[in-house]
């Protein structure tokens, strides 16, 4: 549920033989080049011109200033030393590199010179035969988003959320690609957002299990209050989920209406469309937290009659077992001279008025329900 660990560079080893990397980077050649570099392409009129096996980032950016296009290079976890060269090389602001090496940041949109810095936190559902007390149902992740007049940089932590097949299919569309960077910026904010869909249609399924089982009724001799540690999971999944969708509202509403120099105006209508979509999720992700809340809320207040009922039942035969008590102590004094001790009759009488009684409490507890 909570952001994935992400390694430092004491076990950079072992991650990078699980991330593939392109050929080409050699960071003997040079300081720009990073082996947390997973591709690096320059674009023109919409189309890959030149790819990794033929140049670092640095050469990818001398040639789209001196040709035209953009270039876009992904990374996936880099160290501070893996990100310094191409830092120095794009001129990114220092604030903004410690952001994007550390992660853990909250959803934001900032402008350093001629620079957007965006951070997306990326949602994934975590599918699971049955959801218990323990489940875990979302992970998270993070994507930096680096734009400037002529590159986009993007930085990926976690181990979901992989752009690779987003380029593909930008890659697909070079009538939306020759927008340069700002429609990369747009196709990854719609990319995280039609995740945040999915998901909360997932979890809206997981929500509807838990509420059915809260109004069910319950099997004979089953006690309620047993949903309570799944719901209250639930809601710290979705708290998490929030965490992700509500502090993106306010990026997303200035990408589609303020006018930025880095943005193309034709881009800027599909980030309209990108803060509806955004504006939906998180009205559901509300909804959400409200209706646990009330299920939840249901869930006590169900453990509480139950555990009422149950009162009024040992209630209701610690009174009828006082009956007997009473008479049975007061002909257990052993006094010499009381009444009917050495009367024939005098043990059935006893018993006749204790059976009486006791049937006739039985009788009246169970006619006002509490037997």
């Amino acid at each position: 549920m909570s952001m994935l660990p992400y390694l430092r560079a004491a076990v950079r080893p072992s991650l990078r033989k699980s991330t593939p990397v392109q050929p080409g980077y050699d960071a003997t050649r040079d300081p720009s080049a990073s082996s947390a570099v997973v591709d690096c392409a320059v674009y023109r009129d919409g189309r890959r011109v030149l790819g990794p096996a033929c140049l670092t980032p640095r050469e990818a950016i001398r040639r789209v200033r001196e040709d035209g296009g953009f270039v876009w290079i992904g990374l996936h976890e880099p160290t501070e030393a893996e990100f310094a060269g191409i830092a120095a090389t794009f001129g990114l602001h220092p604030l903004a590199v410690e952001d994007a090496v550390h992660a853990h940041q909250r959803p934001k949109l900032e402008r350093y010179d001629d620079t957007l810095f965006t951070v997306f936190k990326t949602i994934h559902y975590v599918e699971h035969a049955e959801l218990t007390a323990t489940s875990e149902v979302v992970e998270t992740g993070e994507v930096m988003c680096f734009t400037g007049p002529d590159f986009v940089i993007t930085v990926r932590h976690g181990g979901q959320g992989s752009l690779k097949g987003l380029r593909h299919r930008l890659q697909d569309d070079p009538e939306l690609l020759s927008k340069g960077p700002s429609a990369v910026l747009h196709s990854i904010a719609d990319h995280v957002v039609d995740g945040y869909i999915a998901v909360a249609a997932a979890m809206q399924d997981d929500i509807d299990e838990v509420e059915s089982d809260v109004f069910a009724a319950p099997a004979k001799g089953s006690a309620r209050g047993g949903d309570a540690g799944r719901i209250y999971q639930l809601k710290r999944e979705v708290l998490e989920f929030k965490r992700a969708v509500s502090p993106l509202l306010r990026p997303m509403e200035l990408l589609s209406e303020r006018p930025m120099r880095l943005v193309d105006p034709d881009i800027q209508k599909y980030f309209r469309d990108v803060a509806d979509h955004l504006a939906r999720v998180h009205e559901q992700v509300v909804g959400f937290d409200e209706l646990l809340n009330s299920i939840l809320q249901a869930n006590l207040a169900q453990a509480t009659v139950a555990q009422n009922e149950d009162m009024r039942k040992i209630t209701s035969w610690a009174a009828i077992i006082a009956v007997p008590t009473m008479i049975c102590g007061v002909y257990g004094m052993n006094f010499d001279h009381m009444p009917e001790l050495r009367w024939e009759y005098g043990y059935p009488m006893v018993m006749a008025t204790i059976f009486g009684a006791c049937f006739t409490i039985h009788r009246a507890l169970r006619r006002h329900g509490w037997l």
